[in-house]
């Protein structure tokens, strides 16, 4: 791998790019093994749930890790985590609900059959609305544990066990899912595992190099100053390929499920990871990211809940959202 590394940094002025485009090149190979896996025992909002979140919310995770290891300040992981989950629930599903709006399935025609189980759309609702829910627990937990304006050990612990508790209960549904309609993961699991952790470490080597270069950088925008913000928006690249490839797909259970689940990885696990190493002190768009989090994820819980779908305007009130935010954290 060092000798890819020397390769691509021997391009000179280049050398981000080729490392910028390392990092989306292995999140395209994240994502095409996800596929893949869709086809083996994880389907639906399962997938989203608790396979997505990990291939597009990896960068995340190590952004954390590699800021802790090298005792960097405890805001910018803050500041990533809530560009993130900010991104995800304004932006990357308002998106999607402008340009390919979902249509609302019509209903079956003649009655019920005596025994069929409930139909897979109202399964999907029904897991949403929980892992929406479980977002407003998640960020309330964060804003709670944080009101003294830092995240100590003991508050690290309560978060990473939330998250802990949350993933448990998503794979004993698997479990029970599967045992259900007799399915099994498949053999190719292994296979797809391994090339999910060769995706893993090209995502790690891109974003060590990229975070090394940035703090090289002491003037303009792009520099190590706003680390927080740019390297959320960086770490949001692969979530947005999600979001336009299952927007045009018509897979709106899967874009809602990637983008939300996602969320459980900035916060709590991010924040709670980092704060176990090192105390976090908060950034002053904080109480902003929370807030506009809380506020997005009820707006989303009422139109899931009722129509199981965003309308177009939704969606622009969404984008608008993610303006008023930037807004708040970039020009105050």
């Amino acid at each position: 791998m060092n000798s890819w590394i020397h390769l691509l940094e021997s391009t000179g002025a280049g050398a981000p790019w080729a490392f910028l485009g390392l990092f989306i090149a292995a999140s395209l190979l994240l994502i095409w093994r996800l596929e893949a896996m869709s086809d083996g025992g994880f389907e639906g909002t399962v997938l989203g749930t608790l396979i997505m979140p990990y291939c597009s919310g990896i960068g995340n995770l190590i952004f954390a890790f590699l800021l802790a290891r090298q005792g960097g300040p405890g805001e910018d992981v803050m500041t990533n985590a809530l560009v993130n989950n900010v991104t995800n629930l304004t932006l990357l599903l308002g998106l999607p609900a402008i340009f390919w709006p979902a249509k609302p399935t019509p209903a079956p025609k003649g009655k019920p059959k005596k025994g069929g189980g409930p139909p897979a759309e109202k399964l999907h609702r029904l897991s949403m609305l929980l892992t929406l829910t479980a977002v407003l627990f998640f960020t309330g937990a964060v804003w709670a544990l944080g009101r003294d304006g830092r995240l100590t050990f003991n508050d690290g612990l309560v978060l990473v066990g939330l998250f802990l508790f949350w993933q448990c209960f998503h794979v004993f549904e698997v479990l029970k899912t599967n045992a259900r309609q007799g399915k099994s993961l498949g053999w190719r699991l292994p296979f797809n595992l391994t090339l999910l952790g060769v995706g893993a470490y090209a995502s790690y080597v891109s974003i060590d190099w990229l975070m090394t270069w940035l703090a090289k950088s002491h003037s303009g925008f792009i520099s190590a100053k706003n680390l927080g913000w740019l390297s959320g928006w960086l770490m949001v690249l692969p979530n947005a390929i999600l979001a336009l490839y299952y927007g045009w797909r018509r897979k709106p259970e899967v874009v809602y499920a990637s983008q939300v689940g996602d969320g459980h990885i900035c916060l709590p696990l991010c924040v709670g990871l980092f704060a176990l190493l090192h105390p976090l002190k908060l950034p002053g768009i904080f109480l902003t990211g929370v807030s506009v989090i809380a506020g997005v994820t009820v707006v989303h819980l009422v139109f899931v809940g009722a129509v199981g779908r965003l309308p177009r305007f939704v969606g622009l009130g969404l984008v608008a959202a993610y303006g008023f935010f930037l807004k708040q954290g970039l020009l105050k």
